[in-house]
């Protein structure tokens, strides 16, 4: 499991000539580190002086940030697994008509699979980048510069696994499903700039 090796295994293994952990395994791991982040933030400010108003809702945040954490994590694998499947349904064999029918079905679902994983990181890593948004304004000050961090991880992960979906909406001939998710990249894409601006103009130092 990628995600079990240690730092320095993960990054030797990124940096080989393998094609996996690639962009939508780093953006996974990017989301994770900033659901991490946003939960760190939160549990600082829970039951600190002078944030007991705020303590209720950071509790709250560090609970759903945690579960974001652990389930990005797992994307990091899920992601090099739905790699995997497209290049295995590439290599089945063509020398038939029906061969090359049931190759073809085959490609076109692993590439589906092969979107929607990335496009699931795209949708929670939003959600982490909004958690991050409100550690920044309501958390504890001395921890904001931890925000910030995880609200442009979040950002870089959001991107990252939008490029990956976009790349393999080029290869779907499923027009319907690729006007669906096309939509939803769109709204995404528009939406987290604007988002990353707004959080972080939130950054007093």
């Amino acid at each position: 499991m990628l995600a079990d090796l240690n730092i320095r295994d993960f990054l030797a293994r990124t940096a080989s000539k393998e094609p996996v952990p690639g962009g939508g395994s780093i953006s996974a791991l990017c989301a994770s580190v900033a659901a991490a982040l946003a939960e760190m933030v939160a549990a600082l400010t829970v039951g600190r002086k002078g944030y007991e108003a705020q303590g209720p809702e950071m509790e709250k945040i560090a609970q759903e940030a945690a579960g974001y954490r652990e389930k990005l994590a797992g994307e990091i694998d899920r992601d090099s697994e739905a790699y995997a499947e497209v290049m295995a349904a590439f290599r089945l064999p063509k020398e038939t008509e029906e061969e090359k029918a049931e190759r073809s079905k085959a490609v076109q679902q692993a590439l589906k699979k092969a979107a929607l994983v990335p496009l699931g990181v795209a949708e929670d890593a939003f959600q982490v980048m909004e958690m991050a948004g409100k550690v920044i304004e309501k958390g504890n000050r001395n921890a904001v510069t931890d925000g910030a961090v995880a609200v442009m991880t979040a950002r870089t992960a959001v991107l990252g696994a939008l490029y990956n979906v976009k790349i393999n909406l080029g290869s779907i001939k499923d027009e319907d499903f690729v006007a669906q998710i096309a939509k939803r990249v769109e709204s995404l894409e528009g939406s987290v700039v604007e988002k990353e601006r707004e959080f972080l103009a939130r950054v007093k130092l």
